[in-house]
């Protein structure tokens, strides 16, 4: 049985050995076992590994006798030995045919058990370490998290005391200022009364001042230069003088009242929008004193914290809320006082007024007279810029036909300059077909260029008639504005004007 056991293991020994030997040994060498299959090597060669197989081949058993040390050199050999002696191949010298496997097989262990082993230790302190550091920056995360919790949770409460406060400042302010606005409102009332009663005194006078105050007020909206100090506003203003010049026993007293009218009227204008100011404020506060983390519509402003539209401090906002309400008090004492001083005085100038009634009137006339003749003229300058333009656009468009026109011919010199250049060897030749399609190309291109350039030039040409167009539609929107102020809003006023029953000789 031991013998048997040596055989079958001296067998696969003998198969595995087929490996090492892809070279069969020289002439005077054993001869090899006969193949009973197939050869299989590895798929892939390397040039660090060499090239590993193995063939099946047929084994022939061994004498009973066993193999000792000094059997295995051939002269010393028992008679009766079926079987070669077994032969180890030597790495380095053991194949004389293929020394280049031999060295790739000396190369093919690369670490040796010391290096697994560290490569090892390695990875397991590199496992701890990453470890390690994942666990601290884990427990720093966490303290992060604890704090900028708390953080936000202080800072938002704190944030909403303090809105609070600003919500009590801001509502006793507002109601400082609505006691004040409704005492000011009674005063100008009051005010407005002993102005109506000094109008009804000057009522003659006041109608026909109107009447031209409100055509200089529509002349002012002429636009461009039809804004032009004519002579229609020259008399205009000489009425407006005239009319004042015939108030002089009771301006003083008229333009006391009316200024102190308009001091009161900007004041309270300040107190209604301080007032609406401190309520839009305390709008906003009271939306954001109730918004928390479940609101709805909360979003993201990013930078918000950078931008700073402050414009004062909260002493500042104080002190002019106090200043609004000063000055409401002292327009109010003011007024107060005026009230008791207000006298009637009337006087009436018929004469002069109505000759420059008559003189404004007869400058209206000739100024519209002068706008419709230059609206005219402007009008037939317009049809022939339009005109013009036309046959522009006319030339453009036979401009951009005369350059579709030549791309064909130019592809067609192009194809053909590109299709000789597939001619073999000699037949490339610089000939007088060649010379005349490069010839044609430029000369094509060439022509291109020109007619672009012209293009441009006559594109220019109608793009500055167009500004010219639209310099003559602009005056003609002019002329036609200020004929409608002149002739309908002016003189339509003019025509009502109640000069022979306001103002009489």
């Amino acid at each position: 049985m031991e013998f048997g056991n040596n055989y079958e293991r001296r067998s696969r020994y003998n198969r595995q050995l087929q490996q090492w030997s892809p070279v069969k040994e020289t002439a005077g060498g054993p001869s090899v076992p006969p193949q009973v299959g197939y050869c299989f090597h590895s798929p892939k060669k390397h040039p660090w590994r060499p090239i590993m197989g193995y063939e099946e081949i047929e084994v022939t058993p061994m004498p009973s006798q066993p193999i000792t040390n000094t059997m295995v050199d051939p002269c010393y050999t028992p008679a009766g030995m079926a079987a070669e002696p077994l032969r180890f191949p030597n790495l380095v010298t053991g194949f004389d045919r293929s020394p280049e496997h031999a060295a790739r097989a000396a190369l093919y262990t690369r670490y040796t058990q010391y290096e697994w082993n560290q490569n090892t230790i390695k990875n397991y302190n590199e496992s701890d370490a990453k470890r390690n550091f994942s666990e601290r920056v884990r427990n720093d995360i966490m303290r992060v998290l604890r704090e900028t919790d708390e953080i936000g949770t202080q800072g938002q409460r704190d944030s909403g005391r303090r809105i609070g406060e600003r919500i009590t400042d801001t509502t006793f302010w507002r109601n400082e200022v609505s006691i004040e606005m409704e005492r000011l409102v009674a005063t100008c009332e009051k005010l407005s009364d002993t102005r109506r009663q000094l109008e009804r005194a000057i009522a003659g006078i006041e109608g026909p001042l109107h009447i031209v105050q409100e055509c200089l007020y529509h002349r002012e909206k002429r636009q461009g230069l039809e804004q032009v100090h004519d002579t229609v506003e020259q008399s205009l203003l000489k009425e407006v003088a005239l009319l004042r010049e015939c108030q002089d026993k009771f301006r003083s007293m008229l333009e006391k009242v009316r200024q102190q009218s308009k001091n009161c009227r900007a004041t309270q204008h300040e107190l209604e929008t301080d007032m609406r100011n401190k309520e839009y404020a305390l709008g906003i506060d009271s939306m954001c004193h109730q918004l928390n983390n479940f609101s709805k519509g909360l979003q993201y402003y990013a930078g918000i914290e950078r931008y700073d539209p402050t414009v004062c401090d909260a002493a500042r906002w104080a002190a002019a809320s106090a200043a609004t309400l000063q000055r409401s008090q002292s327009e109010r004492a003011k007024a107060m006082q005026m009230l008791s001083d207000t006298e009637n005085l009337i006087s009436v100038s018929a004469t002069q007024i109505w000759d420059q009634w008559s003189n404004t009137n007869s400058a209206f006339t000739r100024r519209i007279a002068e706008t419709i003749e230059i609206k005219n003229k402007l009008q037939l300058h317009l049809h022939k810029i339009q005109q013009e333009i036309f046959d522009v656009e006319k030339t453009l468009a036979l401009l951009n036909k005369a350059i579709e026109d030549k791309l064909q011919p130019l592809k067609v010199a192009h194809t053909r300059l590109q299709a000789r250049t597939n001619r073999p060897h000699l037949e490339k030749c610089r000939d007088e077909a060649q010379n005349r399609l490069v010839q044609e190309t430029c000369d094509l291109q060439q022509a291109m260029e020109t007619v672009r350039a012209r293009l441009a030039t006559a594109e220019g040409t109608h793009q500055s008639l167009l500004g010219v167009r639209a310099g003559l539609e602009a005056e003609l929107r002019n002329k036609a504005a200020t004929l409608f102020i002149d002739r309908d809003q002016c003189m339509g006023l003019r025509r009502g004007y109640p000069v022979t029953a306001a103002i009489k000789p």
